[in-house]
């Protein structure tokens, strides 16, 4: 086997594990797998030799792993910052904008949002990777982005149709993330009031 061929071998690995993520109702199992398929994916373009879009997927996967544990929208920006920084200064055609704000959007559905709206926003991010890929001539590409477009389109439609019969796919979850969402603003509102405290007992009478 040739590396080319040990190349493709592993996007093919990366189209498996990224075909069915979108079938899982739970989120951080979703999102575990879909850091699981960018860093795969990172793999497949770096033995293609593609080292920007392999940085670019690694970051990705790294920033859904981050989404899992913290929603801190400060972490948000600094991938925000980091996706626009890198992929700005590499755009030589308006197609090429389309990526940089796909996985710009999609990063704050991770962490701003769950459930149906982050798969939708999630959608849309694929919308924009597809008529890049196929733009850009990438027969790959193009075949595993609309495949999770296909994919995504009927479990979005699938999960909505559940929600009109009274049924919350994401009800779990939802309420995992919800409560880690209290705990963070308990957090924060006690670190404020332990500061005022000192604020307070430092000045002088």
């Amino acid at each position: 086997m040739t590396f080319y061929w040990a190349a493709q071998t592993v996007g093919g690995i990366a189209f498996l594990v990224g075909i069915t993520m979108f079938c899982n109702r739970n989120e951080r199992g979703f999102k575990y797998q879909l850091s699981l398929y960018s860093t795969i994916m990172s793999c497949h373009f770096l033995m293609m030799g593609a080292n920007a879009a392999a940085i670019s997927v690694l970051l990705s996967a790294i920033r859904t792993v981050a989404s899992i544990w913290w929603r801190n929208v400060w972490i948000m920006v600094i991938f925000i910052v980091l996706t626009l920084g890198l992929g700005i200064i590499k755009v030589q055609h308006p197609i090429e904008i389309l990526p940089v704000l796909g996985t710009t959007a999609s990063t704050w559905a991770m962490f701003r949002t769950h459930g149906l709206k982050m798969r939708s926003i999630m959608w849309c991010s694929t919308a924009c990777w597809v008529i890049h890929n196929i733009w850009a001539g990438s027969i790959g590409g193009s075949l595993i982005e609309s495949s999770f477009l296909v994919m995504n389109g009927i479990n979005i439609i699938r999960f909505r149709l559940m929600q009109k019969r009274g049924i919350d796919p994401f009800a779990v979850e939802s309420k995992v993330i919800k409560n880690k969402e209290r705990e963070e603003a308990e957090k924060n509102e006690a670190q404020q009031k332990e500061t005022l405290l000192k604020q307070s007992g430092s000045q002088p009478d």
